[in-house]
């Protein structure tokens, strides 16, 4: 609704305008990042069914970024665009590569006219161009442009996420997904965490019990990659080529010498007896020997496994009890940055150099750090020592779902409105100090079993990263009250074909029915994300434990589940059930309610049961972690059931 009432205001704006022979100046259009620099002309450029995309002779790339534009307008809007070489003209957009030290590597220029012209230094430039033609385009019925001149550079070079995947598996698709989101935002650094493990309290104080997982195939180590999900090294091959094509950067991370249980699982003689198994035994030769192989594994050959020009390799929270022990964690650090270095790799680190601190040197020059915890790595003293560091401060920009430590959403309003790269806990930097590549977030998934999805981890990541890529691109100049960024930012799309968050319709209220639902047939949707209702009439037939009523790539709902024959629905590996089941000629009308809390199931219009956040206790009641039981509802397709289903509706909440 917000979005109907923008454009009639605007609408009226111009008209009013128009009737008093006034020139209209249009204000600086919305787009995240908010954009450096607007000069607001008066009108709008309206695409036609004869708009071309237009590139100049014999540019390949540009060609590649003219079609994934004429591409992406045509997944978003349903419309097609020609791609064509040579010179443009009224009612087409052209783009080029044009030389201005004013914007940098990733600046951008756009003219809006009778035509629209973008223009950049460099072919990213280029790219990120579009990504704001197409923001602004998504924002009205007939996609137009307001006319004016834009220049837009980033204030820091590095814009990132990190992603835990080592205690969570996430899938590959997921990923994928990711990479087009942060793409559109603009934002081009994905690293992705492939190994951790859980807290040892929370598994009988067992280390052997201790869940842990390496997420990447070996064939140097067969069976190290886990048994409950890893990608194969095709598949993140072609990840990062998918991350390529979109000017993304995945930074591949592999956590040694602690977070390593994983490794040790596999090969027990490398854990330490005395710091426990999760760390390597720094003063084993075979903890190296095994290092070694697997970063070479992946590091080696005229096409490496690891295709970009980092590699993360970890060295956070290793014990610094002994003054041995912190020379021999100095020593395998430098090892390792060196030895990534020889493979023609620039080397990441955690850090850790001030809970490390020792004389034993560790190389500092071309190495990036990532300045999470200030008692672990004075930022102050780490520039002098000569890191470039990532922004990256805990108390911050640190989202461990559910965990009630840290946080479970960030507060972007504090974010949007105090913090840039340059705030790295207490110490803040002069604005874009060459020292500060830039910033991340990252979530980190510390309470396996949690019951957290993937949704879920979407859903308080999706905010937080269009706030901070704000933050990182446009820096303190960024002008918009936040309430009015708050409310705006929800009317863009996730990323062209993207829709994680499952939003069906422009605004609450019934978004889709159907009459009856027939067993195997497919739905429009995918899914309804969260507060939803969805309702439907049921005359019961007997049903075979399994019976599944919808299902999703992501998610399936039973009408008997498979262990107790009741209704429920399973996702990222969890099943939950109600206590409850429709009887055979029984006939009862439905209802599924969800949101980011619980779900619930209503009969005949009343909720007879939420499944909402459980407290589960280890250690005899000493620790607990919350489990979640949450459902972004799949509608995709219907299962092989025997009941009949009618009057199926959608509401979005």
């Amino acid at each position: 609704m917000r979005h109907v009432t923008y454009i009639c205001t605007l609408v009226a704006f111009l008209l009013f305008a128009s009737v008093e022979g006034k020139a209209v100046v249009n204000p600086k259009p919305f787009v995240i990042p908010e954009l450096k620099e607007w000069k607001g002309n008066d009108g709008m450029f309206i695409p036609t069914e004869n708009t071309r995309v237009v590139y100049p002779v014999n540019d390949t790339e540009l060609q590649r970024v003219a079609r994934l534009f004429a591409d992406d307008y045509k997944t978003m809007f349903g419309r097609s665009l020609e791609v064509v070489k040579g010179k443009g003209g009224a009612g087409d957009f052209i783009f080029s590569r044009r030389a201005d030290k004013k914007l940098g590597k990733e600046g951008y220029a756009i003219k809006v006219t009778d035509r629209v012209q973008l223009s950049a230094p460099e072919y990213i430039g280029v790219y990120w161009g579009t990504r704001t033609l197409l923001q602004i385009a998504e924002q009205s019925d007939n996609r137009q442009l307001p006319k004016g001149t834009i220049k837009d550079a980033p204030d820091y070079p590095l814009r990132g996420f990190m992603i835990d995947c080592g205690r969570k598996f996430i899938p590959l698709s997921f990923l994928q997904d990711y990479v087009k989101i942060m793409s559109y935002y603009k934002m081009n650094t994905l690293q992705i965490h492939l190994n951790d493990n859980g807290f040892y309290k929370l598994f009988e104080n067992d280390w052997s019990k201790t869940y842990a997982a390496f997420r990447l195939e070996s064939d140097t180590y067969p069976g190290l990659a886990a048994r409950d999900g890893y990608y194969t090294k095709k598949e993140f091959i072609d990840l990062q080529k998918l991350a390529e094509q979109n000017y993304v950067d995945i930074i591949p991370e592999i956590d040694v010498p602690a977070h390593s249980l994983a490794f040790t699982h596999y090969k027990p003689e490398i854990g330490s007896k005395e710091y426990g198994m999760d760390h390597l035994d720094l003063f084993n030769p075979e903890t190296y020997t095994f290092v070694d192989g697997l970063f070479k594994e992946y590091l080696e050959g005229e096409n490496p496994v690891f295709r970009g020009k980092k590699v993360h390799i970890g060295t956070d929270e290793y014990s610094n009890a002994k003054k041995d022990v912190v020379e021999k964690f100095r020593s395998f650090t430098d090892h390792y940055i060196r030895f990534v270095e020889s493979f023609g790799k620039q080397a990441c680190v955690w850090g850790a150099l001030t809970h490390a601190k020792g004389d034993t040197p560790v190389k500092s020059e071309n190495v990036i750090m990532g300045a999470w915890y200030n008692g672990y790595a004075d930022p102050v003293e780490m520039k002098k020592q000569g890191y470039k560091l990532i922004s990256v401060p805990d108390g911050l920009v640190y989202i461990v779902p559910k965990a009630g430590y840290y946080y479970d959403y960030l507060n972007t309003k504090y974010l949007y409105e105090n913090w840039t790269p340059v705030h790295v806990g207490k110490v803040v930097f002069d604005e874009k100090d060459p020292a500060i590549l830039g910033g991340m977030f990252a979530v980190w998934n510390d309470h396996v079993g949690n019951g957290i999805s993937t949704k879920d981890i979407h859903h308080r990541c999706y905010p937080a990263l269009q706030t901070l890529a704000v933050k990182m691109w446009t820096g303190k100049q960024a002008s918009l009250p936040y309430d009015d960024f708050d409310n705006q930012r929800a009317l863009l799309s996730e990323a062209p074909g993207v829709n994680q968050l499952g939003v069906i319709g422009k605004a609450p209220g019934l978004v889709y029915e159907q009459a009856s639902v027939a067993p195997g047939s497919t739905l429009p949707y995918r899914e309804i994300g969260y507060n939803y209702l969805v309702s439907f009439d049921v005359k019961g037939e007997p049903e075979a434990k399994g019976a599944e009523l919808f299902r999703s790539q992501d998610a399936v709902f039973y009408l008997s589940d498979p262990i107790k024959g009741m209704m429920g629905f399973a996702r990222d590996g969890y099943l939950n059930t109600f206590n409850y089941k429709v009887l055979p000629g029984e006939h009862v009308t439905i209802g599924i309610s969800g949101d980011n809390q619980a779900t619930r199931l209503l009969v005949n219009g009343k909720v007879v049961e939420e499944l909402n956040t459980q407290k589960r206790l280890y250690e005899e009641g000493k620790s607990s972690i919350n489990y979640v039981r949450t459902l972004v509802f799949p509608l995709e397709k219907a299962g092989d059931f025997k009941s009949k289903i009618t009057n199926l509706k959608v509401y979005r909440q």
